[in-house]
């Protein structure tokens, strides 16, 4: 059963749930702005997701979310991602777990195959028929041969 804090995300009718569980919080002191209370508390949420053995994701997705976060990884396949914008705990947390659903959200989709299209001949008529006036045009300048 889905908790609240688990992260959802539904895409062009495929749906994605990551529990709670499945991802690690680490937290630390914070950069920026907030005087002495930054020294003192850590607000800087880091979320840890194993993207490799996550049984939550479909392969088809997996694969996709592989590649898009591979410089992001860790040498054991953790996909880790560190909000400090807030100077709120519960705030960098929902802005971490914001960034994980948008991640996913862009795994979920999945790439459109382009297909070849054939140049109509009239455009190959006219590309022949334009090569063929300028080379007349320049075998008219040329010196006649004598």
């Amino acid at each position: 059963m889905a908790t609240p804090a688990d992260i959802r995300v539904t895409v062009a009718g495929r749906s994605v749930v990551i529990p709670a569980d499945a991802v690690t919080w680490q937290f630390a002191r914070s950069a920026g702005p907030g005087g002495q209370h930054v020294n003192r508390t850590s607000t800087k949420a880091m979320l840890r997701f194993d993207v490799r053995y996550s049984p939550h994701l479909p392969e088809d997705v997996r694969q996709r979310f592989l590649v898009a976060v591979a410089s992001r990884l860790t040498t054991d396949g953790m996909l880790v991602i560190a909000s400090q914008r807030h100077r709120v705990r519960s705030r960098n947390i929902a802005d971490c777990r914001e960034k994980l659903a948008a991640l996913v959200a862009n795994a979920l989709v999945r790439p459109t195959v382009r297909r070849k299209t054939k140049k109509p001949r009239a455009a190959v008529a006219k590309r022949l028929e334009t090569k063929r006036h300028r080379a007349e045009t320049k075998s008219r300048r040329r010196q006649p041969d004598d």
